[in-house]
Order: structure tokens, then sequence, then C-alpha cells
């Protein structure tokens, strides 16, 4: 039997007071790592969820709350993620943060929360809290110069329809071509991207489906460590995400929480644990709310 791996911080952070866990059977679905491992890695940090008086939940859009569509403003959540997201808000002390590339207005109409969580946005860049302050971006005038070129040249080529605008960055989109359509785009964004990037600090990121031209300094770490900054040690937090931007958000949260890679193939990643959507991700989810404390026994143990 292969040794059995229990992250650091769920061994320092396990609470003593184990009659307090809400428990059931379905996290048997856990898949793709070695079964004691994660079986082990989960019930910990159910107890963990259980016995606290608050929690964060960090969670990705595209690929990890909806599944990908070619018509962006079309990818809603998987049936079922609206509603008990809504209800773990509603039910439980959990803190609930987006953490997308996409732009805020974006997400928000395809979240459909009332109200509306917080949201970082751009990958870091944009920065909507739960009481709706919303600071506004400001890049370097380097960073913008490169933009507006690399947003000229788009014009200039016609690409208009693949590119997205967003305060931080550009991004090509290309999901829905063809392999050779998709390696003559990539390969032509890529050379004249390349001389912007060159000129102006500008980085160059790729996604499941595309090619982003961003300002350097932000991204989901950043994000992630930015919320980790308010929260007590030994609080219980998970980040759930999909592509390899994501994966700077599991390295922020090494230590601290539980990562959660939400994908159906297995691919090398810092995170904890890998679930498929939609099932498996919905599973999680009724576990959180079911072992999450609740807003009226936090009140009894005097957490504000």
């Amino acid at each position: 039997m292969p040794p059995v791996y229990t992250p650091v911080w769920l061994l320092v952070h396990l609470p003593l007071r184990v009659g307090l866990l809400r428990w059931n059977e379905s996290n048997k679905y856990f898949c793709n790592l070695p079964k004691m491992n994660k079986n082990r890695i989960l019930n910990l940090f159910w107890q963990q969820l259980a016995a606290s008086n608050q929690a964060a939940l960090l969670l990705d859009y595209d690929g990890t709350l909806a599944p990908f569509r070619i018509e962006r403003d079309r990818a809603l959540p998987y049936l079922g993620v609206r509603e008990v997201l809504a209800a773990i808000r509603r039910e439980t002390t959990t803190r609930v943060v987006i953490i997308s590339g996409r732009t805020i207005d974006d997400l928000l109409p395809l979240l459909a929360l009332d109200p509306p969580p917080e949201v970082w946005g751009c990958h870091g860049w944009e920065w909507l809290d739960a009481d709706g302050y919303r600071p506004v971006v400001e890049l370097p005038e380097k960073a913008l110069s490169g933009l507006r070129d690399a947003s000229h040249w788009v014009k200039e080529e016609k690409l208009i329809g693949y590119c997205e605008h967003k305060p931080a960055s550009l991004a090509i989109h290309w999901r829905g071509l063809s392999d050779y359509e998709i390696e003559n785009l990539q390969t032509k964004v890529l050379v004249r991207w390349q001389l912007v990037a060159e000129r102006s600090g500008l980085n160059i990121h790729p996604f499941d489906g595309g090619l982003e031209l961003r300002c350097p300094g932000k991204n989901k770490g950043t994000a992630v460590r930015s919320v980790l900054e308010g929260l007590p040690k030994g609080q219980p937090i998970a980040f759930l995400g999909d592509d390899q931007t994501d994966e700077d958000g599991f390295e922020a949260l090494k230590g601290r929480g539980l990562g959660v890679l939400v994908r159906s193939e297995p691919r090398q990643t810092h995170a904890d644990l890998q679930i498929a959507p939609p099932q498996e991700l919905i599973d999680f989810f009724e576990l959180w709310l079911h072992n999450a404390p609740r807003k009226e026994t936090a009140i009894e143990r005097g957490s504000p």
C-alpha cells in the first residue's frame, strides 16, 4: 500500500471537536488520485469545516462552474450550481469569492446571484467586494500603449470576432475552430504579440481555448493571497479551478487550504484533489453545504 499523504495544513488545523462533524458517504466519488489519500484529505477537511465558525470558498468560473461554450455569453453555470451556491451563501457563514479571467461585467449576469458575491475579475486586476465597492483599474502607461497597439493590429487583421477586450489584457479565443485554423491563428497572433510584448513589457499567457496578452503583476495567485490576508490562520478555505491559469491560485493556497482541480481529464497540478464536472462538482458543493458552519450556530459560538 502506498504511503498516505496528508497536507500539513490539515494536520495542524484539525479540530478536536470531532463530535460536531456533519458527514455523509458521498465523498466516494473523488477520482484520479490515490483513493486512500483523497478520502483521508477530505475526511479531515470536512471535520475542520464542521468545527469552524467561518469558511471561504474560492471559485473559478469557465470550466469550473460552467462548461466552455463557443458563445461565451451563453456559458451559464451547470444545472444546480447556482442554487447550491445560493444556499451556501444564505445558510452558512461561508465567504464565497469568484476568481476569474473574465471581466466582472461579463461574470455578474452569468452568475445571476443576488446579491452579487465578491468577485476578482481579469485574473485579479478587477475587484468587486461583497458590499459593492469596486476600485478603478489603473495600468502603467507602457502597458496601456502596448494593449492599444495590439488592439489596433487585431482590427487591421480583421480578427475582432476572435478578440476579447479587458481592462488589463486582450484575449484571442479559438474554441470551435479546426486544428488547422487554430494553428494558423495561433502562429499569426504569437508573431505579432511577441513584438508588442517585448516593447511594452506585457506577457503572453496560453489558456484553454486561446491566448492572452496581459499586463504583468497580478494573476489568480495574487487574488487568492489578497483573500488570505484577511482570513485568520486555520480558517477552512478551498479554491476550485480547472485551467493552467488556476495553477497560480493552487500554488498560493499551499499550506493554507484545499486546492481542487475540476476537470475530467487528469493532468499535472498543484491541486490536492481532482473532481469531474458536473456531478462531482455538485456533490462537493452539497457536502460543503452539509458541513459548513450555519449562521445561527456561528452566532451561538460568538462569531460576528
